[in-house]
C-alpha cells in the first residue's frame, strides 16, 4: 500500500485514511510499513491538543462532540475525531456508525471523523489510537478528540495518551455521585455536566455543587485544579466556556513545562506497553512454547499443576 506523504501533510483526507488503515492492519508487512511512515512523519507531529472525552452510555457524548467540534471549526481550528466503537465479544465486529451520529460535523471540510473498533482493547480505546493521533497531527489537525467507550475504571488507558481528560456527566445529583469511580475522578481534568437544559437545569446546578465538594476531597498532584462545568450540547449552551477552560489549561501547562514532561512520560509508558505485547507475541511464536502450551493448558484444567508453575515452565523455555 503506497502512502503519499506530501498529500497526507497537505491534509488530503484520502491519504490520511489510507495511512490509518495501514496502521490498523494486522499484517506484519503493513505494520512495518506503517512504522516507517510514522518515523518519517514524526517531526511534523505533536502540534495539536489531544482531548479525551468519556462518559457513561446515554450521557450524550456524540452530540457533545459534534457541537464542540462545530464550535472549534468556527474558531478556525481543524478537528479530528477518533471515535472508538465497542467490538462485539462474540462476533468481534463493530457497527462503526459514528459518522451517522455526527452528521453535520462529518460534512465539514475541516473535520475528520475516524471510527475504529476497540477490538477488546482495555481502556475503551482502540489499540492503534496513538498512531492514528500522530498521523492526524502530521495532516495538520489542531485539536484531536478521542471519544472512548464508557467502560468505567479502565479509562486509565485513554487518560494516559491525551493532554486533557474530560468526563461527561448527567444531571442526576446524589445517585450518580455514588456510582462514579474514584479512579476516574482522580484522572479527570474536568467534569462537564451535559444536558443542563429545560427541567434539568436546576438539577444540573445542584449536581455541579455535589461534584465540586467531591473534587475537594481528592488529592490532585498537578498544577491544575480540576473544574466542574455545566453545558447543553443540544442547545449549544456554555460550549465556549468548556473550550475557554481547555485553553486556560493549555496556557498553564505550557508555562509550567507540564506538557513536554507529560508527553515524554506517555511515550515511555507506550514503549513499555508495546514491549510487553511484543514479548507475548514472541513467546507464542516460539516452537517449544507452541508444543507445550496445549499440554500445560490441559494440566492446569485438570488440576495436575498450578497456573504459576505452568506459566514459569513456558517462560523458562525462552
Amino acid at each position: 500500500m503506497t502512502i503519499d506523504l506530501d498529500q497526507l501533510r497537505s491534509g488530503n483526507r484520502r491519504a490520511l485514511a489510507k495511512a490509518i488503515t495501514l496502521a490498523e492492519s494486522k499484517l506484519d508487512s503493513h505494520r512495518e510499513q506503517a512504522q516507517l511512515v510514522l518515523e518519517q512523519l514524526l517531526p511534523f507531529t505533536g502540534n495539536s491538543i489531544r482531548i479525551g472525552i468519556t462518559g457513561i452510555p446515554g450521557v450524550g457524548k456524540s452530540t457533545f462532540i459534534e457541537t464542540f467540534g462545530l464550535h472549534l471549526i468556527a474558531q478556525g481550528k481543524k478537528v479530528a475525531v477518533l471515535a472508538v466503537d465497542p467490538s462485539s465479544p462474540l462476533a468481534g465486529g463493530s457497527i462503526l456508525g459514528d459518522k451517522t451520529r455526527m452528521e453535520e460535523l462529518s460534512r465539514q471540510e475541516y473535520a475528520f471523523i475516524r471510527p475504529s473498533p476497540s477490538e477488546g482493547a482495555l481502556g475503551g480505546v482502540a489499540q492503534k489510537t496513538r498512531e492514528t493521533m500522530l498521523l492526524c497531527e502530521a495532516a495538520g489537525y489542531d485539536v484531536i478528540l478521542v471519544e472512548t467507550v464508557g467502560v468505567g475504571q479502565s479509562e486509565y488507558e485513554v487518560a494516559g495518551m491525551v493532554d486533557f481528560f474530560m468526563v461527561l456527566m448527567l444531571p442526576n445529583a446524589g445517585d450518580e455521585l455514588q456510582g462514579i469511580k474514584r479512579g476516574i475522578m482522580e484522572l479527570a481534568d474536568a467534569l462537564v455536566i451535559n444536558k443542563a437544559d429545560g427541567e434539568s437545569l436546576n438539577l444540573a446546578q445542584q449536581t455541579k455543587r455535589h461534584y465540586e465538594n467531591a473534587m475537594h476531597l481528592l488529592r490532585h498532584t498537578s498544577f491544575w485544579s480540576p473544574q466542574v462545568l455545566t453545558c447543553s450540547a443540544q442547545e449549544k449552551n456554555n460550549i465556549d466556556t468548556v473550550w475557554g477552560m481547555i485553553c486556560n489549561y493549555y496556557v498553564d501547562a505550557v508555562k509550567n513545562n507540564y506538557f513536554t514532561e507529560k508527553r515524554a512520560r506517555q511515550n515511555q509508558e507506550w514503549m513499555d506497553k508495546l514491549l510487553l505485547e511484543m514479548l507475548s507475541l514472541k513467546l507464542k511464536q516460539n516452537p517449544d512454547v507452541k508444543k507445550q502450551l496445549p499440554v500445560l493448558h490441559q494440566k492446569v484444567t485438570s488440576g495436575e499443576t498450578t497456573p504459576f508453575i505452568a506459566a514459569k515452565t513456558l517462560i523458562d523455555l525462552l
